[in-house]
């Protein structure tokens, strides 16, 4: 082994051991790492080393860098997104809550901080082309939705997701789904009210870099990762009633797909 590879093993072994130790509450959730001199001190490295090793760490997600403060540990563990199971009404309705996520942030005593843009639109192309709509004139609905998580009264909120919906304006058009507050359930539960239920689900999952206003309001670099999730939402008879791009941090959720397999 070269002496450049004997460091690099040295700097990713100590981002590992950090890593478990933050695993292990031993670096406790939202609190302060030791500075990079005590750390350089505690492990009988260089603080070159130490500041690579942080660097990986920057980059999963598992700290924060606060200018004036130091280098903090994630405020929260990741979220566990089961795509199996949250588009069901009994899901997305329990406790009153205004869609999936929010019912599954209460699960957690959670709050959510949502803004919201809602607005008659041309759709882009390919969202046109999955709706059957047009996309050289306003034939959509779209709802645009910026979430953040609120762990505690007087927590930190989190940036958690981007969510943009389209729904056919043919469907939309005059109904709940037009307002600020869509009521229990969200979009999906509105859809099924007018006879529109989601019946079948695909969801397409892409990994990639933030665009800058992903960086700006998800509060991530651009050497971190995002998922970019495609929904489609059909009907009873096949029709695309809903596309939804949600863009979430991958260092902050977990996808899980279940699948019942018949032969």
């Amino acid at each position: 082994m070269t002496s450049s590879e004997r460091g690099a093993s040295i700097y990713r072994e100590l981002a590992r051991d950090i890593r478990n130790k933050i695993k292990n509450s031993v670096y406790p959730l939202g609190k302060k790492l030791p500075t990079e001199v005590d750390l350089a001190e505690e492990y009988g490295v260089t603080r070159v080393t130490v500041n690579r090793a942080l660097a990986i760490l920057r980059a999963e997600g598992w700290v924060r860098v606060h200018r004036g403060v130091g280098t903090i540990v994630r405020d929260i563990p990741p979220l566990i997104r089961d795509a199996s199971a949250r588009h069901s009404r009994s899901h997305r309705e329990r406790g009153g809550a205004r869609g999936a996520f929010a019912a599954e942030l209460a699960d957690r005593d959670y709050k959510m901080d949502t803004r919201n843009i809602i607005d008659r639109v041309r759709p882009p192309q390919n969202v046109a082309d999955i709706l059957g709509v047009s996309s050289a004139e306003v034939s959509t609905v779209m709802r645009a939705r910026y979430m953040k998580i609120v762990p505690a009264p007087d927590g930190r909120s989190i940036p958690y997701q981007i969510a943009v919906s389209y729904i056919p304006l043919a469907i939309a058009e005059g109904t709940q789904i037009e307002d600020e507050d869509t009521g229990v359930g969200g979009i999906s539960s509105r859809l099924a009210d007018l006879g529109r239920a989601q019946a079948s689900i695909e969801e397409t999952v892409d990994v990639r870099p933030p665009e800058p206003e992903e960086m700006n309001f998800l509060e991530v670099t651009e050497d971190q990762r995002v998922y970019e999730i495609l929904h489609v939402g059909e009907d009873d008879d096949g029709q695309p009633v809903k596309v939804t791009v949600f863009v979430i941090p991958t260092h902050l959720t977990k996808l899980r797909y279940r699948m019942r397999l018949e032969d």
